[in-house]
């Protein structure tokens, strides 16, 4: 007889059937993770979409300028709910990886497509959840556009989510409904599950929620942490604008499709009605901080500058370059009396890097759209 060496898979799959046994592995906590992470993903999905819509809406669409913190909410939702997701994935992953690694891995076709949109679905949710970890770090290492790639990514994962919850929903429903009698160590598991994600949250929520700043020792940004009291994302070197910005020789300038083209020096701008508004800067990172911003009220020039009640405007940077150096304003923001073209904040002149010598500052709006160093009102 032909003695046949044991192949290194076979030795492999030998060694790794008794670590498959215990009963965390079972589906009653995969159900039950897999019950968490739809929710997660489903509101991250959401929110993620109201956060590309408002800062790139296309030609038909109109956000509204209220409720104030309606943006703040949403933002800081889609990023904190997300980081609380990450140990909520990793859970689910070990719980069910004696799947992943089964023999034979494919037994029939529709196996097969059901293992591919299975693999589409971890490494997606891996890919958004990695991505954006590093993002709110401001840490850059791909090579590709995040905001795009993030996006699309996005309805890549949803729709082999959908799928996945089709196939497997009687397998859960039968799971939940029933009641083990050794339940205790899977409670358990899922309780410090829970707890992992909980934590996460609690630490990070402080960035988007001031009373719990204090608490917020792995956010990214955190309230009263910077210029004036408020973080700063881009500087004014950064932005390349400190010579234009301290230039005396500025000028705001109320210019297109109006009836009367307005320039004002800064001297000017200070000459004219000061109002007050009390609003927070949100990020799509999830940052948050809320300020007391004085200045003129853009619908103000508008009416001076005589232009019709429908019309859209564009607010131009001194900024010479970036994806964000201009932003559009809609009617329902430009007429809302909170939308300021921002001289001082917290009762000081702006700081360069928070968008002196004039800054927009308007509700329910992304921070990357509340444009910095304004130079160009334009109607369109």
């Amino acid at each position: 007889m032909v003695h046949v060496p044991e192949s290194p898979l076979s030795r492999f799959r030998e060694r790794a059937a008794p670590r498959f046994t215990s009963r965390l592995h079972d589906e009653r906590v995969a159900a039950w993770l897999g019950i968490a992470l739809g929710l997660s993903f489903t509101t991250a999905f959401g929110t993620g979409l109201i956060s590309h819509f408002m800062q790139h809406p296309p030609g038909w669409m109109v956000w509204p300028s209220r409720p104030v913190n309606l943006y703040r909410f949403t933002q800081g939702l889609h990023v904190i709910g997300g980081l609380a997701t990450i140990p909520l994935l990793l859970a689910k992953l070990w719980t069910v990886y004696p799947k992943l690694l089964q023999w034979p891995p494919v037994r029939s076709a529709g196996h097969a497509v059901e293992r591919v949109l299975l693999f589409v679905l971890v490494g997606g949710s891996l890919f958004q959840l990695a991505t954006g970890l590093l993002n709110i770090a401001y840490w850059y290492p791909f090579p590709f556009f995040f905001p795009t790639a993030h996006y699309w990514t996005a309805y890549i994962v949803i729709g082999a989510l959908a799928v996945h919850v089709t196939n497997e929903w009687a397998k859960v429903r039968r799971t939940v409904m029933t009641r083990p009698e050794d339940g205790l160590g899977r409670r358990g598991f899922l309780l410090t599950v829970a707890a992992a994600g909980g934590t996460v949250a609690l630490t990070t929520a402080g960035q988007a929620f001031s009373p719990l700043a204090k608490l917020a020792v792995l956010a990214p940004r955190r309230p009263g942490i910077g210029p004036q009291g408020l973080p700063v994302n881009k500087s004014a070197a950064a932005a390349g604008v400190i010579t234009a910005a301290r230039d005396t020789g500025y000028r705001l300038v109320v210019t297109g499709r109006v009836e009367r083209r307005l320039s004002f020096s800064l001297d000017d701008l200070n000459a004219l009605p000061v109002h007050t508004a009390r609003l927070p800067i949100a990020c799509v990172e999830g940052w948050s901080a809320e300020a007391t911003w004085e200045g003129i009220r853009l619908r103000d020039l508008l009416h001076t500058a005589g232009v019709s009640q429908d019309v859209r405007v564009r607010v131009e940077s001194l900024e010479p370059g970036g994806l964000y150096r201009t932003s559009r304003i809609d009617p329902p923001h430009w007429h809302d009396p909170l939308t300021l073209l921002a001289l001082k904040v917290n009762g000081s002149p702006l700081d360069l890097d928070h968008g002196f010598p004039c800054r927009l500052i308007a509700p329910n709006r992304p921070g990357v759209l509340q444009t910095k160093w304004v130079h160009e009102v334009v109607v369109i």
